[in-house]
């Protein structure tokens, strides 16, 4: 029960909490397969074909979720990997010039995808987890006309009536 118990706490820590945190730790990478992965979560939101024959399928936990999970299989449907897409690691990948489908390759389904004609630009947003606890923040990444990536934003914002409202 003790080692049960600091297993559960450091799925918490490291940001599993929750549903997913049950969920993810009734699979094990090298004996889990895919049949394993769907009883537990579904369907995919998309799957990643890899050159090797490898596929990688994606959970998002948006809209309000700040939690994208890719779970990597091998050519026999063997669970090798879970990792998660949304880290300061992958939003420091995207370059200028990726194509929208590289970006959702990396970093999964966006919370919301904002089209500003006026500019002209989309914009697609994840949630992601706040500098500040408490805090809301949003990840960006922009695409000009041609559908390339001109940059990407960070936002993070105080809830309204917080402590430094007066």
């Amino acid at each position: 029960m003790k080692s049960f118990s600091r297993a559960l706490a450091l799925l918490f820590a490291i940001g599993l909490g929750g549903c997913d945190a049950t969920l993810l730790a009734n699979l094990k990478p090298g004996s889990s397969n895919t049949a394993d992965v769907r009883a537990q979560f579904g369907m995919p939101a998309a799957e990643w074909p890899n050159p090797d024959g490898s596929v990688a399928w994606e959970y998002p936990r948006g809209p309000e979720g700040t939690r994208t999970w890719m779970l990597k299989f091998d050519q026999r449907s063997v669970l090798q990997s879970i990792g998660q897409a949304l880290t300061d690691e992958n939003f420091a990948r995207v370059e200028k010039g990726w194509r929208m489908e590289q970006v959702r390759r990396l970093l999964g389904t966006p919370s919301s995808m904002v089209r500003f004609p006026q500019k002209p630009e989309d914009v697609w947003e994840w949630r992601i987890d706040p500098f500040q606890p408490g805090n809301s923040a949003w990840f960006h990444v922009h695409f000009g006309p041609d559908g390339l990536v001109t940059g990407t934003s960070r936002r993070e914002e105080a809830p309204v009536g917080g402590p430094d409202q007066n």
